[in-house]
């Protein structure tokens, strides 16, 4: 298994193997050169001390490869460590490396080395105690050694093999838990800026077609009207056409505010209050409806901005449909409470279809609703179609 590493990795990985082996080599031959026996195995010191720098290079070289490859460099170890034993060498502090490379398997090999790992540590311990007694039985046998004194001997020397072996294992398994923790928080917040993109441009889409929907139902409502009025009242025509051109540039201003919003979403820019709404029933009385509004009770105080921008939306849009589908007249309630604001709308409708409950306006409504944790109903109720709507407001919400 070779992982995918960035170059930078790579050379810092192969330069710190190199460090290492040139301090843990000269340091093995001060303990060769103190300790006869560790060579006991070859009697030529020459060829001795070729086999401590070839073991030197299979343990570091396994270090190198460790975060690159650690099933190959757990193999190089164990094979460094064959050699080592092979020719009956005294453990030295190249075999520092060792730990090095247990803590590669169990931060980066995959689940069933990470397990063969730390059954490296713990059987590695226990051979290399086992080495050790094997190498030094003549010196332990000899004079007055009790067994009980070997015996700890050889727990001591096996603990402290089996716990640093098994500490560098460990390190690594906790250094793997880091690892999961990073990816699963940068999935998460690749979940959220994702989710908040598609909010974005779910908000965009939806301020697109309240624009867009409104504005156009006013311009064919008024060229139709122009169209007929052209022969019999041209002044009638010249207003109509008045009133195209002001709602054209007004629904051109507000998709360039939503492109803007898009290019450079630095906030949602100024958005529709309360106080637009009056624009809101001219434009629905150019285009032939006549609304009938009623506010009962008056808000008591300024209500939150984006209530306002609710309830702006929901009547541009319920107005739009009245305007497609109706027949001339809509009434307009809006009743203003202390913890809500309740919405009504109610048209006659052509014996047409009537707006149905999947149309992107009636979506877009509800949505608009939703967002501030109110409910609204759309239904038609015995030729009228009535949008009913409720808004918390405050704490409610």
């Amino acid at each position: 298994m070779i992982r995918p590493l960035k170059p930078y990795q790579l050379v810092l990985d192969i330069v710190g193997a190199v460090v290492g082996l040139f301090i843990t080599l000269p340091l093995s031959f001060i303990m060769l050169s103190g300790n006869p026996s560790s060579g006991a195995a070859i009697a030529d010191p020459n060829l001795s001390a070729l086999h401590h720098v070839a073991v030197g290079i299979l343990m570091w070289a396994a270090v190198a490869i460790a975060r690159l490859s650690p099933p190959i460099a757990l193999g190089v170890a164990w094979a460094g460590a064959i050699v080592q034993m092979l020719g009956g060498l005294w453990p030295s502090p190249v075999n520092v490396a060792i730990f090095g490379v247990l803590f590669a398997t169990a931060a980066w090999g995959s689940r069933r080395l990470m397990w063969i790992g730390g059954a490296s540590a713990v059987g590695g311990g226990i051979i290399a105690t086992l080495y050790v007694v094997f190498i030094e039985r003549n010196n332990m046998f000899a004079g007055a050694n009790s067994p009980l004194s070997m015996l700890m001997f050889a727990a001591l020397i096996g603990s402290v093999s089996v716990l640093s072996l098994g500490m560098a294992w460990g390190s690594g398994l906790l250094w793997r838990v880091v690892l999961r923790g990073r990816r699963t928080r940068d999935a998460q917040m690749l979940a959220e800026a994702t989710a908040a993109e598609e909010q974005e441009r779910v908000r965009i889409a939806r301020d697109m077609h309240d624009i867009v929907a409104h504005s156009l139902a006013v311009v064919i409502a008024q060229a139709d009207g122009a169209r007929y009025a052209a022969a019999a009242d041209p002044e009638a025509a010249t207003q109509a056409l008045g009133t195209i051109a002001q709602t054209a540039r007004g629904a051109l201003s507000d998709v360039r505010m939503l492109l803007t919003q898009l290019r450079h979403r630095q906030g949602d820019g100024p958005q529709p209050t309360l106080a637009d709404l009056e624009g809101l029933f001219a434009h629905v009385r150019q285009a032939g409806v006549e609304p009938r509004v009623t506010i009962d009770p008056m808000p008591p105080g300024e209500p939150p901005g984006a209530i306002q921008l609710a309830v702006y939306r929901i009547l541009q849009e319920a107005l739009t449909n009245a305007i497609r589908h109706g027949s001339g007249q809509v009434d307009v309630r809006l009743s203003w409470w202390a913890e809500r604001v309740d919405i009504e709308v109610v048209n006659a409708v052509k014996p047409e279809p009537s707006p149905g409950a999947g149309g992107h306006g009636l979506i877009g409504m509800r949505e608009r609703a939703q967002l501030v944790g109110g409910t609204l109903l759309a239904e038609r109720d015995a030729g009228r179609f009535v949008v009913r709507a409720t808004l918390p407001i405050g704490g409610t919400a």
